[in-house]
């Protein structure tokens, strides 16, 4: 295959890469209409909000845990083969948490399929850069961007669906018909291509990248469900999962074979993309996670309902993505994303305002504006990560910017969950007190709780649901001021690091190449 022309069927194994990634997206996306569904004790799990975290977060640790393993597995083995692979696994383990019987059987799938994801997200962006020649690649990778976009808009409606005819367990299910496809697809249009120069395994840093992540992750989730600092069920696990990321990092630097070569931090382009990516999943997943709660309790919709409302976001990335690749080339990927991380600051920061009665068009116009400026972003800072990497190691840099990626929305939904937890629980407090026995306990557990006892409580319990309304949105405030911080961060990170338009991001592969002929 030509380096410079790309694989002739590049388009349609663009397409091809768009739909297997399309069920590991529908599914984040369908999870979140399904929660409430899921916390409820007689159609669902009964789960508390820090199972439902859990529920989101063994998917994300597992994801993010593996895929430098499997990113080096992949240019290794081959990229088709672990694809396929990990589609099967997600395939079986969607299966399982479709049937779980109690939260903690859901918890466990969940993780399963965070295995396959690991394997399946990685190796999609490794053929795409590996198919497509240089010039064509931030376009092409515009395109899956917009596909992930289509997952994100088709995920909640899909959901919706599915739970107002059947069981919580079917969103799980309909990825089943969508990876059989995919795996026919895969097997008959797209080729396998791997890295000729053998590396070694990193079995070291992988269990340290786990097991830092793991404890780090569960102490921040511990601040959700005690609403405190103060404890050391918190501090301990935080302060030893930094210490072991910070030996990770440690060994990585010094060891001949990392999974994760620390040294490309040095490229101001691949730092500047990482962090962005990183800050940006924090904020949006976070947001995501508790507004789904603010539609379905606090303003009473379906999860039919609340599905279409996230409509205008997914709308956003799908009109922008494929259109960022010529933006960025026409005013450069500094001003852009400068621009692009500025709007999705102002919208976070406008949830501030956000009250129980909000009309609904002003949401709906901020979710569009934030969903076409995350196009605009991220984008472009997947490029420059993938660009900054030779070809044959497309499986490692794939990896960098979906474990980013990942730990990112992991970290967002904790902190912001803890912020909306612990704002939501200090100001239930004196309701709480006046209720009777467990019931109080119950209300100030959380929004769902406090919406699952208010139907027996009779007048009491409107008054009950009032209190639990404006105490929740108190609490979207303050998360989504954090939100607004931490994106605001990335702001001055892009405006400082990333380059010009006189200084594009060259992949180092293309410019041996080049070299070589001249």
């Amino acid at each position: 295959m030509d380096a410079h022309s790309g694989h002739p069927r590049r388009w349609q194994i663009l397409g091809v890469m768009v739909f297997s990634l399309l069920a590991v997206v529908l599914d984040q996306t369908i999870l979140n209409v399904a929660i409430k569904t899921i916390a409820d004790p007689v159609h669902g799990l009964g789960a508390t909000q820090s199972e439902l975290e859990w529920a989101m977060n063994s998917y994300t640790l597992a994801f993010a845990g593996l895929l430098f393993t499997f990113g080096v597995l992949g240019d290794r083995l081959g990229r088709k083969r672990m694809l396929m692979a990990g589609m099967v696994v997600f395939l079986l383990a969607s299966v399982a948490s479709g049937y779980a019987q109690d939260p903690n059987q859901l918890i466990a799938a969940r993780a399963l399929m965070g295995i396959g994801g690991a394997a399946i997200m990685p190796a999609t962006l490794a053929i795409i850069s590996n198919v497509f020649p240089f010039h064509e690649r931030g376009r092409a990778i515009g395109i899956w961007a917009a596909g992930v976009g289509i997952a994100v808009a088709i995920g909640p409606i899909t959901g919706g669906l599915l739970l107002e005819h059947f069981w919580w367990g079917s969103v799980f299910l309909v990825n089943v018909p969508i990876v059989l496809i995919g795996l026919v697809l895969n097997a008959i249009l797209v080729p396998d291509s791997k890295d000729p120069h053998k590396a070694k395994l990193d079995p070291i840093g992988v269990v340290l990248s786990i097991l830092g992540l793991i404890s780090l992750v569960y102490g921040i989730v511990r601040i959700s469900d005690l609403g405190t600092v103060a404890d050391v069920t918190v501090i301990v696990p935080v302060a030893v999962g930094v210490a072991i990321l910070a030996g990770f990092v440690w060994y990585e630097y010094r060891t001949d074979h990392p999974a994760f070569d620390v040294r490309h931090f040095r490229n101001p382009a691949f730092s500047t993309a990482i962090t962005t990516v990183g800050l940006t999943f924090f904020s949006a997943i976070g947001v995501m996670f508790f507004m789904a709660f603010y539609w379905q309790i606090v303003r009473g919709y379906s999860p039919l309902q609340s599905g279409a409302l996230v409509l205008p976001f997914a709308a956003g990335q799908l009109l922008f993505s494929p259109r960022s690749a010529a933006m960025v080339e026409r005013y450069g990927a500094k001003l852009v994303g400068t621009v692009a991380m500025s709007v999705i600051t102002l919208v976070l920061g406008a949830y501030v305002f956000v009250g129980v009665d909000t009309p609904i068009w002003i949401l709906l116009v901020l979710g569009f504006v934030q969903g076409g400026a995350m196009a605009n972003i991220l984008p472009p800072a997947t490029t420059a990560i993938m660009n900054a990497l030779p070809r044959e190691k497309a499986g490692v840099g794939s990896s960098m910017s979906n474990v980013f990626r990942q730990v990112g929305s992991c970290l967002g939904i904790a902190v912001l969950g803890a912020i909306l937890s612990a704002s939501y629980r200090n100001d239930m407090e004196g309701v709480a007190a006046a209720l009777p026995g467990d019931v109080g306990h119950v209300a100030q557990e959380s929004i769902a709780g406090a919406a699952g006892v208010a139907s027996a409580l009779g007048p009491q319990g409107t008054s009950l649901l009032h209190a639990a309304n404006e105490a929740f949105v108190t609490g979207v405030h303050w998360a989504s001021g954090g939100a607004a911080l931490m994106t605001l961060i990335g702001v001055f990170v892009v405006a400082r690091w990333m380059p010009g338009k006189s200084a594009p991001t060259v992949v180092p592969d293309l410019v041996k190449a080049e070299s070589a002929v001249g």
